[in-house]
């Protein structure tokens, strides 16, 4: 690990201890709400597992469909395995070399073609940015009392419209023959832009697979929020319906991406607080429901040890994908 690496390792961990003490010291956690004491809200618990395990085979899925557009054939499995050992490597080792890294260098191998590879990689997370903001606005949609929650319903629209611009500008720059060929001059150092690129290049003309490939993604999606509010049963969260949930879990999602922290860890219980409050939850369950989030993302990492300790990549293949990707 290089000196700037490990700089911004201890940064992103210091963002997550110090958002967490200060959590902490706002709310009065009562820990005890973490651990079920029925066999009603044991049963939510594990159903809201279930939703997490089975959003990760979902991603899987939605995976699956990017390769078939970009022409890469691989079995399912596979992408469910690489997956669940990205999750791992994700959740217990907090380094720059993330999961994603893992998932391009294994399939990679796989496939014998790594660069397309990477732009699978690259194209799966941004089929999130399209659906994460749609979520949002149906939502709100759905139930005219979200869209006047103060400060709860301006950040999910403020998220949803920033993610949207975002990724408009992206596609604008990446999704000509003039950035084409300008992007090729500098493959090495926007690597990722220049898979974008390519990416759009190819799907431009599929507009099926382009639709699957977002349908997918939606079920994904809808899994996690799903996950979330089963979680929220489990806690014994009132007031806190699946519309809501479907309007302000997206938010917490595009929130806890940012690169403030380790695993969104802090950021994620921040946002929550602050779009669950203004439904009257109160703080300290706001802040349980997401620790209890992370605390089923690390048990369903678990399944990706196998794949680690049995199907080991080259720190070459690691450290080659590890530059593409930063």
């Amino acid at each position: 690990m290089t000196k700037k690496s490990a700089l911004i390792l201890l940064l992103r961990l210091g963002v997550s201890a110090g958002l967490l003490v200060f959590l902490f010291i706002w709310v009065d956690v009562d820990f005890g709400i973490l651990w079920p004491d029925d066999g009603q809200a044991v049963a939510w618990l594990v159903a809201a597992l279930a939703c997490v395990i089975g959003s990760v085979v979902l991603a899987a899925l939605r995976w699956k469909q990017v390769c078939e557009a970009l022409n890469l054939d691989v079995p399912t499995w596979r992408l469910v395995w690489h997956n669940f050992a990205g999750q791992f490597v994700s959740s217990f080792l907090p380094t720059t070399v993330g999961g994603d890294v893992i998932r391009v260098s294994r399939l990679g191998k796989d496939t014998g073609d790594r660069p397309t590879s990477f732009t699978t990689v690259i194209f799966e997370r941004l089929s999130g940015w399209m659906v994460l903001p749609a979520s949002i606005f149906l939502g709100l949609a759905l139930d005219a009392n979200l869209r006047s929650l103060g400060a709860a319903t301006s950040g999910a629209v403020s998220a949803a419209v920033v993610t949207l611009f975002v990724l408009l500008v992206i596609i604008i720059a990446a999704g000509n023959d003039y950035s084409g060929r300008l992007l090729a001059r500098y493959e090495n150092s926007l690597a990722w832009l220049h898979a974008v690129h390519s990416g759009i290049d190819v799907l431009r003309n599929k507009p099926r697979e382009v639709g699957r490939i977002l349908a997918s993604g939606a079920a994904y999606q809808g899994m996690l929020v799903l996950a979330f509010w089963c979680a929220s049963h489990s806690i014994g969260i009132e007031g806190f319906g699946f519309r809501a949930a479907l309007a302000f879990v997206p938010a917490v999602l595009i929130v806890q991406v940012l690169p403030l922290g380790i695993g969104g860890l802090g950021v994620r219980e921040g946002a929550l607080a602050l779009f669950l409050g203004e439904l009257g939850v109160p703080r300290e369950e706001a802040v349980a429901l997401g620790l209890t989030i992370y605390a089923l993302t690390i048990i369903t990492s678990l399944f990706g040890l196998p794949s680690l300790v049995f199907n080991k990549t080259s720190d070459q293949a690691l450290d080659e994908a590890a530059a593409e990707l930063t």
